[in-house]
């Protein structure tokens, strides 16, 4: 069978990268089959090894087995994001199972435990590296997590649960992409698209006719959906595209997520109850920089009694213009970003629009680019020849020098089988063996708005930040330079990984890098001095109230993982509940946040939304380290890449940070960043 099929045979391609081409949904299945099998016997012979148990024949040996199928996966999951069909995501769903059970397999192995844990309990008296010793460490816990201090009944609860959740993961997103792709705005009366900046007129047109209609078609994917709640004057219709977007899996119908979200959030606290966790949060939290959910809580109510009176201040400022606009009655959710934005227009008189001629895309890929070479050295060069799995996705070498680094992949633009948001994934990590090192691919996807016959791709200045911090998590990914896969790369805790991403924001607002590249498209003139003299406070404008909206997203995910028992709450209700103290607005009776918000049941951030802003106090205190010399000061870079993006999680977070900063983080820097502190 592997002669016939292209996952399972060794890929004579250019880099080693998968043959896209050759890889059919009909050989995933087989090839996973396959692969397990395979892994199995890798474990099977770590279990039987006659020799007593040493870090090389068994933490190590357990490292590096399983690798043929982690590659298949990759592929598939990476492809069920981004480039997926109904036969893709029936593939992937069949394939949770499997290998939620191989996985269970190893980790509940009662034999295989036993060898590790007398590794671990005996650490003390081996000589380990730093590298090694987080290694030990990750997988003793990996294990203790994954349930192999459990007797054989509770193995076996453990077992149902994990395979239950992964697949209700898929489901969930499955949902709300169907949603998403169900769902869209026809308008075919002129008046109706009044005060839509021509672009997304023009995207909306070419929409239209892609689906052979006339007129106009907007949809709830974020290029066409954000610009419509921004600009579209027509308030009725900035409900219905509200209401739209924010009854997604909340619909009762086929595509419901209601009773997923509730059963996930149970089934987790199960898991957390059997490993002998009071909730989800404590047992998810035990390893990171927080260390607990009262930790978490901390921070989160420390944000929020600094950035409530300023965002109050900001909804009371749009309220009263808006109501100076001829706004009848409350503000609600489908007029704040049309009121902000207008608002920032006649303050600031900067708004999206106005900044988008000079944010060419190719200019910003460049731009980017550029900034890496002047922190870092590094180069990139555009190749053919290399397989995609799409037409669209481009794809670079990155160089150190005459050094290969990594393969970068870029897929800028929104389609049908494609996830919305941005992201960064990667088909193969870095790791080194017997003196080789295997360099990573990675791939940066995004959703910016197609170029049209009469526009090219201009981005938005959030366009912008949100392709750079997809950038730094590539950089974190590119410089990676560790022994082990596991530990390489952004594989470090939760609260730790989006510093490289979020540091790498910071550069959108400095007028010192954007002088360098950002000019109009049609002029070549470069951004007005006044233009960038506002954009600094661009990035105050309505802080506050972005503040609170990321603590209201905390908050909500630490209620669903601080729950100890059923919530006895409709899923509706358990929201408003947790999002009180930060909810400005009255509510909308139908709408709700948690049966779409993917990043906590599909994405891998439970118990974790809490980082980004965890990570905003670290990103603007390294920052600041740039701000005391230059914002493009090579040494303080280079510290960065030595400290940071080299190290992977070959050392405790807190660890690296201080090695890079000489002391521990501030909150300072960002206070003062987001105009909290004065």
């Amino acid at each position: 069978m592997s002669e016939n099929n292209p996952l399972l045979q060794q890929w004579n391609t250019p880099f080693g990268v998968p043959p896209f081409e050759k890889i059919k949904v009909a050989h995933f299945l087989p090839a996973i089959k396959a692969s397990i099998e395979e892994g199995r016997e890798e474990i099977d012979s770590i279990i039987k090894n006659p020799e007593p148990p040493t870090f090389a024949n068994t933490i190590e040996a357990l490292e590096l087995s399983g690798k043929k199928l982690g590659r298949i996966t990759s592929i598939l999951f990476n492809l069920n994001s981004a480039e997926t069909s109904p036969e893709l995501q029936k593939a992937a769903m069949d394939a949770s199972p499997l290998l939620t059970e191989y996985s269970n397999d190893i980790t509940l192995n009662g034999e295989l435990f036993l060898r590790i844990a007398q590794i671990y309990k005996h650490r003390e008296y081996t000589l380990y590296s730093a590298e090694q010793g987080m290694l030990l460490e990750r997988t003793y816990l990996g294990f203790i997590k994954g349930g192999a201090g459990l007797d054989g009944h509770k193995r076996e609860i453990f077992r149902e649960i994990s395979t239950e959740l992964s697949t209700l993961s898929l489901k969930f997103e499955e949902n709300v992409l169907a949603e998403t792709n169900n769902f869209f705005l026809h308008i075919t009366e002129k008046n109706k698209i009044k005060g839509l900046p021509d672009a997304a007129v023009e995207s909306a047109a070419a929409e239209a006719g892609s689906r052979n209609l006339k007129g106009w078609v907007f949809t709830l994917h974020a290029p066409s959906f954000i610009p419509f709640m921004q600009y579209a004057a027509d308030r009725g219709l900035r409900e219905k595209m509200h209401r739209a977007y924010s009854t997604r899996g909340f619909r009762n119908n086929e595509y419901d997520n209601k009773n997923i979200v509730k059963r996930i959030a149970q089934l987790r606290l199960q898991l957390a109850n059997l490993l002998g966790y009071s909730d989800f949060a404590s047992m998810a939290l035990d390893d990171r920089m927080a260390e607990t959910p009262a930790n978490v809580m901390k921070f989160l109510n420390k944000m929020l009694v600094s950035s409530l009176p300023a965002a109050r201040a900001d909804f009371d400022r749009v309220t009263e213009f808006a109501a100076g606009e001829g706004l009848s009655g409350e503000m609600m959710r489908w007029d704040w970003a049309y009121y902000s934005e207008k608002l920032k227009k006649k303050t600031l008189n900067i708004n999206d629009e106005l900044l988008k001629p000079y944010l060419l895309l190719e200019n910003v890929q460049n731009a980017v680019f550029g900034l890496a070479t002047g922190l870092y050295g590094i180069s990139f060069h555009q190749i053919e020849g290399v397989p995609v799995y799409h037409p669209d996705v481009k794809v670079f070498e990155v160089k150190d020098g005459s050094e290969h680094l990594a393969l970068l992949y870029l897929d800028f633009h929104p389609r049908k089988g494609k996830s919305g948001g941005a992201w960064m994934t990667t088909f193969r990590d870095q790791s080194a063996r017997d003196g080789i090192e295997t360099r990573p691919v990675v791939s940066l996807v995004m959703n910016f708005t197609k170029p049209s016959k009469a526009t090219p791709s201009l981005l938005t200045h959030n366009e912008l930040t949100t392709l750079l911090h997809e950038f730094g998590h590539a950089l974190h990914a590119i410089f990676s330079k560790c022994r082990y896969e596991s530990l390489s790369g952004t594989s470090v805790v939760r609260d730790f990984v989006e510093l490289p991403s979020q540091i790498m924001e910071n550069w959108a607002y400095e007028k010192e890098w954007l002088d360098t590249w950002a000019e109009h498209y049609k002029t070549g003139e470069k951004i007005p001095e006044e233009l960038l003299g506002k954009l600094r406070e661009l990035a105050l404008f309505n802080e506050g109230y972005a503040c609170l909206r990321q603590l209201s997203f905390g908050l909500l995910d630490m209620a669903w993982h601080t729950i100890k028992g059923d919530i006895g709450l409709e899923v509706d209700t358990f929201e408003r509940n947790a999002m009180f103290s930060t909810d400005l607005f009255p509510p909308v009776d139908g709408t709700n946040m948690s049966v779409s918000f993917g990043h906590l049941f599909s994405g891998g951030y439970a118990a974790g939304y809490y980082g980004y802003k965890w990570a905003e106090v670290l990103d603007a205190d390294a920052f600041s380290m740039f701000t005391e010399t230059s914002i493009f000061d090579r040494k303080t870079a280079e510290a960065f890449r030595k400290h940071i993006l080299e190290k992977g999680g070959t050392e405790k977070a807190a660890i690296l940070y201080h090695n890079f900063r000489g002391r521990e983080p501030s909150i300072d820097p960002l206070l003062k960043r987001s105009g909290f502190l004065r």
